[in-house]
């Protein structure tokens, strides 16, 4: 083939990017709307830590936070049948006001009398609805629970362009002062999913890197958010080209309709980078900390074999393998292999547990759920101890796999199987929005709701079992 003419001058790099541009420009993506335009300015960032000194101060700021966003995102957007399925349009059925309390904000569960205190940090795009069953499971149990909604989440997918994880880093060292107050002699843990996983392990780390603050008494993690795709680290890249004009659309990885009133459908190169920062830092304090001697506190960790989000390996070879031995569990959930023609998997995760069980080097405990034989429904959990070849319990589980699903997924896990959201059975009013088991066939293409959100699992068939074992790590 032969090369097109260049400018005798023009150098290289200079010649492919004017050859470039005009595909550039047509990446850019159409005009965005004001959820994801609009900059609200009354949310918390580092920067505003000298006016906004306590959680008081924080919830006051989300305050007007809130009112902002009704002001220029909902006030300003559509209303009609045509948007019955839009989260900015006031009266939708997706409009996180018709939903109370509206657990898009952070929120306080009191117990009287508590026996411990409990920090709940939910993931990136989340909101604090997604440990919202956990709190209140928490509270039953006399535990005073305290969600926090991270910065840049629960108001407008334009809160993901600007937000850094040092943001939320500070936001969750509010929280926990403020926890350590109400709690008085009480112990403190914090339960983090997904990226609020990672943001546990800062907090940590912080505590120990400062030699001050509090220390939660234990973790419990939730899909943490240790190693994602590399493919993360490269947003960065295309964040800097959205700064150029008439490029905004290059800001957004994915751009969606917004038909979810408690978690973000759109996902922003810049949330994306900052996760990748976020994990990158975490792991690599932990690989420094390993000569110190210094112990973290008792870790649990939940995770699914298979998950699209973030690296199950990452959580064995870049944390568990790294801490100090006896101290830690990982609980995981096998595919339904039932369910599953193994000729049909993409990647069998059947080598990572054959590993989990059979290593006698891993320094943490393991426990398996997994089918009790290939040709049944039925549960069995296998255990084995730190630095121990195969497993030295094993229990039939009371629930079993749910006819047509083949595996849990990133989203599910902190979902019980009766949210109202998010569950397995639909609510009793039919008018209620519902999300957790959409079950449409026809042509690809034709739905504004992509064909990966009406695929993927939302909420947990197991959930009973890692609420009750979150609260027996919790009381020990």
């Amino acid at each position: 083939m032969t090369e097109p003419h260049r400018h005798p001058g023009l150098p290289r790099a200079a010649w492919t990017l004017l050859v470039l541009l005009p595909l550039i420009v047509a990446c850019g993506g159409p005009e965005l709307p004001p959820s994801h335009a609009v900059l609200l300015e009354n949310d918390y960032a580092l920067s505003r830590s000298a006016e906004i000194e306590t959680f008081d101060d924080y919830l006051q700021m989300e305050g007007e936070l809130f009112q902002e966003l009704e002001e220029r995102i909902v006030s300003a957007g559509p209303t009609g049948s045509e948007h019955a399925l839009q989260r900015y349009s006031r009266g939708s059925l997706s409009d996180p006001s018709a939903w109370q309390p509206n657990w898009n904000r952070s929120f306080e569960l009191p117990a009287q009398n508590p026996r411990g205190a409990v920090l709940l940090l939910h993931g990136m795009t989340d909101s604090p609805y997604s440990l919202r069953a956990m709190g209140e499971k928490l509270q039953r149990e006399q535990f005073h629970v305290v969600g926090l909604r991270l910065p840049g989440h629960g108001t407008a997918p334009s809160g993901m362009l600007d937000v850094t994880w040092q943001d939320m880093s500070a936001a969750t060292n509010l929280a926990m002062e403020h926890l350590a107050k109400k709690a008085g002699s009480v112990p403190i843990h914090i339960i983090g999913y997904s990226t609020g996983g990672a943001l546990a392990l800062d907090y940590v780390l912080q505590v120990e890197e400062r030699d001050g603050g509090t220390l939660p008494r234990s973790l419990v993690l939730v899909s943490p958010a240790i190693g994602i795709s590399p493919a993360a680290a490269l947003a960065q890249v295309k964040r800097g080209l959205s700064m150029l004009p008439g490029l905004g659309g290059m800001a957004w990885l994915q751009v969606e309709t917004e038909f979810d009133p408690y978690k973000y459908k759109s996902f922003s190169t810049n949330a994306a980078e900052q996760v990748h920062l976020l994990t990158h830092s975490v792991t690599q304090r932990i690989e420094n900390r390993r000569s110190s001697g210094r112990q973290l506190p008792p870790i649990l960790i939940f995770k699914s074999t298979v998950d699209a989000t973030v690296s199950t390996d990452a959580v064995v070879d870049r944390l568990l393998s790294k801490l100090a031995a006896g101290r830690h569990e990982l609980v995981i959930f096998d595919i339904n292999r039932f369910a599953v023609n193994t000729t049909l998997l993409v990647d069998d995760p059947a080598p990572f547990t054959r590993r989990l069980i059979e290593d006698n080097r891993l320094p943490f405990a393991v426990t398996l759920l997994t089918n009790s034989a290939p040709e049944t429904r039925s549960v069995t959990i296998y255990r084995k101890r730190a630095f121990e070849s195969g497993a030295s319990s094993e229990e039939a589980l009371d629930s079993e796999w749910p006819t047509g699903i083949f595996s849990l997924s990133h989203v599910a896990l902190p979902f019980p199987i009766d949210d109202p959201l998010y569950g397995r059975y639909p609510p009793e009013n039919p008018g209620q929005l519902f999300l957790g088991r959409q079950a449409l066939q026809g042509e690809r293409g034709v739905l504004r709701i992509p064909d990966n959100s009406l695929l993927r699992l939302r909420h947990n068939p197991f959930y009973d079992y890692l609420e009750a074992r979150t609260l027996n790590w919790l009381s020990r």
